[in-house]
């Protein structure tokens, strides 16, 4: 009975290990999207809009409703796929070395040197 016990409290422990992989992934890769993604955002914004209006000929009132879902439909799709894609293969966010701020760990081979310090670092006052 104490086998069984241990054997369900392991599943449990890797499948909510597993969820937090995923959703850790979505959040990175969202992030990612936001940010560095700025060019293929304003892309799918030309894509989208040439899209709408194409499809306004054939049905006039949801061609921009149905160009916006397809559009973010296939974003959160696309990143929810990798998020799981990278969990399964076996990557996790805490094992990846420049994800190291997600843990709260900081990056001791990196100082900080500023401009003014070759002329203000010398002085005693």
């Amino acid at each position: 009975m104490a086998f069984a016990d241990s054997s369900t409290t392991a599943n449990q422990f890797q499948l909510v290990t597993t969820i937090k992989s995923i959703l850790v992934w979505s959040f990175v890769l969202t992030v990612c999207m936001l940010v560095l993604g700025f060019p293929i955002l304003m892309l799918m914004v030309a894509v989208g809009s040439l899209t709408a209006v194409t499809l306004h000929a054939i049905m006039p009132t949801s061609a921009m409703l149905m160009t916006a879902i397809g559009f973010i439909g296939f974003h959160i799709l696309g990143i929810l796929a990798a998020s799981a894609f990278l969990t399964l293969k076996g990557i996790h966010p805490q094992e990846v070395e420049w994800l190291r701020w997600l843990n709260g760990q900081a990056n001791p081979e990196t100082l900080s040197i500023y401009a003014s310090c070759p002329l203000t670092c010398d002085l005693k006052g």
